[in-house]
């Protein structure tokens, strides 16, 4: 599992994170919501080990990324899929090798054998036959699913969603939040979703968090708050 205590961090005299702390268990989606510019990327960052902490700790199945070493960080970083709102896909790369790079430059596997786990992956997410378009040629939704096909290469234990539905018509954003629960679901993906869109965070959240002014509270108990007025 995931456990994140106490995570602290700001810039300057901007707190961003003010004692943040949860868990991921096993085979759980933890969503982290609140609108934009609450610090809800900078959260993923810090738990990855991208931006140092100013106090707290990340344990990864009881392992300090705050305290390894740069090649064990580099090892924890392989446990986990990280599906960027920008998608971050390589214009000059059609689906196919998008999909395949993590495999080309991380494991030793053949090029039939990476082509057969690209095959697999392009199943998955719902993009088989669509393996020679280029980025440019695909619509926003679609980009979306080729990343998450890409974050699925090293078959990780972990999924971060950094805003997977923003910007996406209705019937694609079904699509991905369907494709979200299917992967903790079936393939037992545990991981973080970020968004500000709060039908998203009820459908596929396990446990949802509000992040406002640097705390984090549960949303259920929230609601329970607000009902007992």
């Amino acid at each position: 599992m995931i456990e994140v205590k106490d995570l602290s961090k700001k810039f300057d005299d901007l707190i961003v994170l003010d004692n943040v702390s949860f868990t991921v268990g096993e085979a759980r989606l933890v969503v982290i919501l609140g609108p934009s510019g609450t610090g809800k990327t900078v959260l993923l960052k810090t738990i990855l080990g991208i931006l140092p902490v100013d106090s707290g700790v990340v344990l990864f199945n009881g392992k300090s990324i705050q305290a390894a070493k740069e090649n064990e960080i580099y090892d924890i970083r392989k446990h986990v899929g990280f599906v960027f709102q920008s998608t971050a896909l390589f214009d000059s790369m059609n689906v196919c090798e998008n999909i395949a790079l993590p495999l080309v430059e991380h494991t030793k596997l053949s090029s039939r054998q990476v082509r057969d786990k690209v095959q697999e992956i392009l199943e998955i997410v719902g993009m088989a036959g669509k393996e020679r378009l280029y980025p440019g040629s695909l619509s926003g939704g679609m980009k979306r699913l080729v990343a998450v096909g890409r974050a699925l290469a090293l078959d990780p234990k972990y999924l971060f969603y950094d805003e997977p539905t923003t910007g996406l018509d209705p019937v694609m954003r079904d699509r991905i939040v369907q494709l979200i629960i299917a992967l903790k679901k079936d393939y037992k993906k545990s991981g973080i979703v970020v968004t500000h869109d709060l039908d998203t965070a009820e459908k596929v959240g396990d446990d949802i968090y509000l992040l406002k002014k640097g705390k984090i509270s549960k949303l259920e108990q929230i609601k329970k708050e607000v009902y007992n007025g």
